[in-house]
């Protein structure tokens, strides 16, 4: 099992978004609920925390160093819900 990372930002409606999908996905599957998800909240990182991560919008999911998902403004909740679909099940091989 591989770890996610969830970079976000705390009133980001995206994020929520992504945070509700995640939840509702868990419940669906539970065996999901044992992948460890570390939720970053971008603005409580320095510059050096964040150089290795490559994104511009949030939230935004890396599988262990892949990135997996990066949001764009003009996606709605099931896009985001699909995408945080694609980040369990590659967390899960």
């Amino acid at each position: 099992m591989k770890k996610i990372v969830c970079f976000h930002l705390d009133d980001c409606p995206y994020c929520h978004k992504a945070k509700r999908a995640f939840e509702e996905l868990c419940t669906e599957n539970p065996a999901w609920k044992n992948i460890p998800v570390e939720w970053v909240e971008e603005t409580r990182q320095t510059p050096s925390e964040l150089k290795n991560f490559n994104y511009y919008y949030v939230p935004t999911i890396y599988v262990d160093a892949e990135k997996i998902y990066e949001a764009n403004p003009a996606d709605d909740y099931a896009k985001i819900k699909s995408e945080v679909k694609k980040s369990l099940e590659a967390a899960s091989k």
